[in-house]
């Protein structure tokens, strides 16, 4: 049976903690009562909270990345796209590409923004594969947790080409 793990920071209250727990157990099909959320703290490094989100979106390890997720989360792709959930952008992103990684040049912290640079390499649809395509990705935290994504990169501008 499914569990996700919480180590509960000493700042959180528990009404907090029960809102985060009914939210995510929604998300995941499962009872409240399965689900134990693990909470970065203030404390904790920002970009490393960013990279560990990134590196479990890329292998497709998303009660990992919900959990470093603030409530109220969304996200913004190239187009204006918005979203709010793992699942609508692993949805919207199907029929652009296979599968995408990222080689990460470095990541920025200012204040409560993380950015990050990098390339992107993955296969099209039709299983060519591309690479070196620029982007740049903007997180905002609040309490250690994701709480918006900006995303921008030049995937239409190599498509067009």
């Amino acid at each position: 049976m499914p569990k996700i793990t919480f180590e509960s920071p000493q700042n959180i209250d528990t009404d907090m903690e029960h809102r985060m727990r009914v939210a995510l157990s929604s998300v995941f099909g499962l009872a409240p009562s399965q689900v134990s959320l693990k909470v970065h703290g203030d404390g904790d490094d920002p970009a490393a909270v960013v990279h560990t989100f990134l590196t479990a979106m890329e292998a497709r390890d998303l009660p990992r990345a919900q959990a470093l997720l603030a409530p109220g989360f969304e996200m913004t792709f190239p187009g204006d796209r918005r979203m709010k959930t793992l699942t609508e952008l692993i949805e919207w992103a199907a029929p652009r590409y296979r599968f995408v990684r990222k080689t990460y040049e470095r990541f920025d912290t200012s204040g409560n923004a993380v950015y990050c640079f990098g390339t992107l390499a993955g296969e099209w649809p039709d299983g060519t594969p591309f690479a070196g395509i620029r982007f740049i990705d903007r997180f905002e935290m609040s309490g250690g947790l994701i709480v918006r994504q900006q995303v921008w990169n030049d995937i239409a501008e190599v498509q067009r080409a």
